[in-house]
């Protein structure tokens, strides 16, 4: 590639930047008109403890039992283990809505295990990070186990290894470099959770994320919603940093690869136990999906109603994945680069986590409110809000595509004379024509199923397929949210399938 760096590329940034100043800008503002100072009254630090302590126990039930998941699924040969596989992907392809239904309707008062457990509260939250976040480590831990060569476990098979020495001398140096990025990123995912705690949770259970939407909405306490979004900006640039230095970004474009053939785990103990923990993995994705596919057929009805939110999540969606898209191009051309252009483009793609969507929400509900756009004003809004929140998804898919090209590419199309926009019509268009469209794809699923932005701007008479769902289950309509939230799973899981089977070839 050329070492000159088209003009045109730097707009992405820019409009990055631009997002992001509006949303900070007002609350600066108010922050000095009411004297400069934060308040951190005893409610703010009881929101934040509790948002630290949730995420903590949260990322504790998610990663460690993982650990010996990832080994079960890396030494146990079956029938079906890439189907299981399968099975652990789906729950990252879910909206937070549907999964919170998928969890209500098998655990809830009314559902078939009704009183098994207590969905409501911080026993709720636990189990629905768990449900989305432990089949992810697995996946990632297995990922890194599946890059082991066969060598080594033919070593260690010759050399009659001990399970424990197994796991010390092969499983555990592969996991232990991975490890670190998993648990920042889920812990920095369940900190930031937003639906899942607005709707398990009560007054006793809010994080920040909540809580700066509650002040906004319901209490109109503009100096407490300052002040917790200082707190969460500094917590979650701290927990982004960390993720930086932890490791380098996840892939979300590998596939789901086997893994070399392995020799251990063979006695008896070894293969119930981890049969056990492949059942109760399993336990923990299968039935609430179930019992959400069974009930949700059955209410299952092609309304007005239905029709309406199916066309406005449509509508925010497809613009939304294409600025995504076109954003995080610019992005990754930058990254790939190298240098000072790298690291301003890698900062950018984390703006939506560094600020998030509740921080971003609050700053650009000040900078609006004299407006009087209506409806179209805030469907502007939430398409700019998951465009921020995918962008970091869709970066990766394009990443990863232009590494692929390594250096074949560069020297080939340096003799050819080829650069610019020769160079992608020709040569680069073609072959990252399918990453193009992952990120595009990757974008949509995000931004179809997103109920967070809708949530902090929606306005009255914009209702998507997530506030649909929201909306029926505010009014006790729970089998017809199931029928709602089966559409919503299918079309989302149908992008993502579709991104992931581009992401293979």
């Amino acid at each position: 590639m050329n070492n000159r760096i088209p003009s045109p590329l730097w707009l992405a940034p820019l409009v990055v930047a631009t997002a992001a100043a509006l949303g900070l800008m007002p609350l600066i503002f108010f922050a000095l008109k009411q004297g400069g100072a934060i308040s951190l009254d005893a409610r703010v630090l009881h929101v934040a403890r509790f948002t630290l302590w949730q995420a903590g126990l949260s990322t504790l039930l998610s990663v460690f039992p993982a650990i010996p998941l990832a080994r079960a699924l890396a030494r146990q040969q079956f029938r079906g283990r890439m189907i299981l596989l399968s099975l652990f992907a789906v729950p990252m392809s879910l909206p937070a809505v549907v999964a919170v239904l998928a969890v209500v309707s098998l655990y809830g008062v009314s559902g078939l295990l009704g009183g098994w457990f207590p969905v409501y509260g911080l026993p709720g939250i636990l189990l629905v990070h768990a449900f989305f976040n432990l089949p992810l480590a697995a996946i990632m831990l297995h990922r890194a186990l599946a890059a082991v060569p066969t060598e080594n476990y033919r070593l260690a098979a010759q050399l009659d290894l001990t399970d424990t020495s197994m796991f010390r001398h092969v499983d555990w140096p592969a996991m232990r470099t991975a490890l670190p990025r998993i648990i920042a990123l889920v812990f920095l995912l369940c900190a930031a959770s937003f639906v899942t705690v607005l709707t398990l949770g009560g007054p006793a259970a809010t994080t920040l994320e909540v809580a700066i939407y509650q002040s906004l909405r319901t209490d109109f306490d503009i100096g407490r919603a300052l002040s917790l979004s200082a707190v969460q900006v500094v917590l979650s640039l701290g927990l982004v940093l960390l993720l930086g230095k932890l490791a380098s970004p996840v892939e979300v474009s590998q596939r789901l690869r086997l893994g070399a053939e392995r020799f251990d785990g063979q006695r008896l103990t070894q293969r119930v136990l981890d049969v056990v923990l492949l059942l109760l993995a399993a336990l923990l994705v299968l039935p609430p999906l179930a019992s959400l596919a069974l009930t949700g057929l059955s209410k299952l009805a092609v309304t007005a109603d239905l029709g309406q939110a199916f066309a406005t999540s449509l509508a925010i969606a497809v613009p939304s994945a294409l600025a995504t898209t076109a954003l995080a191009w610019c992005l990754a051309v930058l990254q790939r680069r190298g240098g000072l252009s790298a690291r301003i483009a890698i900062a950018t793609s984390f703006a939506g986590l560094v600020l998030p969507p509740a921080v971003m929400a609050t700053g650009w509900y000040f900078a609006v409110q004299p407006l009087q756009g209506g409806v179209l004003l805030a469907a502007l809004l939430i398409t700019s809000l998951n465009i921020l929140m995918g962008l970091p998804f869709a970066v990766s898919a394009l990443s990863s595509g232009l590494a692929s090209l390594g250096e074949t590419h560069d020297k080939l199309c340096q003799l050819l004379g080829l650069s610019g926009l020769d160079r992608l019509r020709i040569a680069d268009g073609p072959a990252l024509r399918p990453f193009v469209l992952q990120a595009l794809l990757l974008a949509f699923a995000l931004s179809f199923g997103d109920l967070t932005a809708v949530t902090l701007l929606g306005a009255q008479g914009l209702v998507t397929l997530p506030s649909l769902i929201a909306d029926q289950m505010g009014h006790f309509q729970s089998r017809q949210a199931e029928g709602t939230a089966l559409v919503l799973a299918a079309l989302c899981l149908a992008a993502s399938w579709a991104a992931q089977r581009l992401g293979q070839h």
